[in-house]
């Protein structure tokens, strides 16, 4: 069974065959994305994959309006907690996250109806033959990170906004030579 080369190992196999680049279109889901895509910046993704379920359970359960109520204490907390990456920035940011992600929830409905329309509402499906080919942003990823930024979102630069483009499904970037290629190629 062919897979994308970055697929190295149990755990990574695991998140390839089952999760990256599905499209997602659940609030909870995509917010658990933004919070680790914050987190991975300058880290392997192996390392959060590893870290996810402690994470789960200090960001009860990745629910936005918990977060947004984190205050100093609690961040200081998260701070000490050795399951998860201990960063004063990026734990900040995912409070401040928190709070724009309920702001763009309020006046969209929700964050699937505002993340959506940058690939016009379905997955942008690429043909790509070897990984050194994938972006690592586009003018999409170049937008989307602009319109978070100015909403006040952080850790959101292009970069991130590309991963998490591919890791919720709004671009298909398997190899075509991956089985999972075309197994999402005709999912919305």
């Amino acid at each position: 069974m062919n897979r994308c080369g970055w697929a190295t190992n149990e755990r990574l196999i695991r998140y390839h065959d089952e999760e990256w680049g599905v499209p997602v279109h659940d609030d909870r889901h995509f917010f658990e994305k933004i919070i680790l895509d914050g987190a991975q910046a300058g880290l392997s993704w192996d390392i959060i994959l590893r870290k996810r379920d402690a994470y789960r359970i200090a960001f009860d359960g990745f629910d936005p309006v918990k977060v947004a109520r984190y205050d100093r204490r609690k961040q200081g907390q998260l701070m000490r907690n050795a399951g998860i990456v201990r960063n004063r920035l990026k734990i900040a940011s995912a409070v401040r996250n928190a709070r724009a992600f309920l702001a763009v929830q309020e006046e969209f409905g929700s964050f699937d109806r505002y993340i959506w329309p940058f690939v016009d509402g379905s997955p942008k499906v690429n043909t790509w033959r070897s990984m050194k080919r994938i972006p690592a942003r586009t003018a999409v990823s170049d937008a989307m990170s602009k319109d978070l930024k100015a909403r006040g979102f952080s850790f959101v630069g292009s970069t991130i906004c590309y991963a998490f483009m591919q890791a919720a499904g709004l671009v298909n970037d398997h190899l075509i030579t991956c089985y999972r290629h075309a197994e999402l190629a005709g999912r919305t």
